[in-house]
C-alpha cells in the first residue's frame, strides 16, 4: 500500500463477529459507529532496597483494554439478540473474536484490522423511541474483550 499525505476517512469500516453459531454469509447488521477501541498498559514501580540511584523503575504491569460501544440501526436480524442471551444465561464458550477493518476510500484496500479477543457483550440498549421523529431506530452494545490486536493492511 502506497504511502499518503492524508489520513484516511473513518466512514469505511466493517465489523466481523467470528466464531458465530450464524451460518457463513448471515449479515448480522452493519453498524453506524464504534467507538472506544483502546488498551492501557499499567505501570508498575518498583525499586531494589540496595539499588544505587534513589530513584524507581518502571516495569509494565498487567494491560487491560477498554470498553468499545457499537451503535446500528435495528432491523430484526436476531443474531447479536441470541449472542446475547446465551451469555445472560450462563452457556459456556460464548467469548468471539470481533474484527473492525478501516477500509480505504474506494473500499478496495484493508487500511487497518483491530482484533478484540474473547469478546463478549457486556450492555445492550434500544431507543429512544419517539413517534414524532424521524430518525432510524437504534441500539447500541457495549463490548469487553480479553486483549486488542492491531494490524495495519500494509
Amino acid at each position: 500500500m502506497p504511502t499518503r499525505d492524508r489520513p484516511y476517512s473513518q466512514f469505511n469500516f466493517t465489523v466481523d463477529i467470528l466464531d458465530s453459531d450464524a451460518d457463513p454469509g448471515t449479515v448480522a447488521g452493519g453498524f453506524q459507529e464504534v467507538s472506544g477501541i483502546g488498551l492501557e498498559v499499567n505501570m508498575v514501580e518498583y525499586r531494589n532496597g540496595n539499588f544505587p540511584d534513589n530513584n524507581v523503575i518502571i516495569v509494565p504491569g498487567l494491560a487491560k483494554t477498554a470498553d468499545i460501544t457499537c451503535k446500528r440501526g435495528i432491523f430484526g436480524s436476531d443474531v447479536l439478540y441470541k449472542w446475547l442471551d446465551n451469555i445472560r444465561r450462563g452457556a459456556r464458550g460464548q467469548a468471539r473474536h470481533v474484527k473492525v477493518t478501516l477500509l480505504s476510500e474506494d473500499r478496495q484496500d484493508v487500511v487497518h484490522t483491530w482484533t478484540l479477543r474473547n469478546a463478549s457483550i457486556s450492555k445492550y440498549t434500544s431507543g429512544p423511541f419517539n413517534a414524532k421523529g424521524n430518525e432510524v431506530a437504534m441500539e447500541e452494545m457495549v463490548l469487553k474483550c480479553e486483549q486488542v490486536l492491531m494490524d495495519s493492511g500494509q
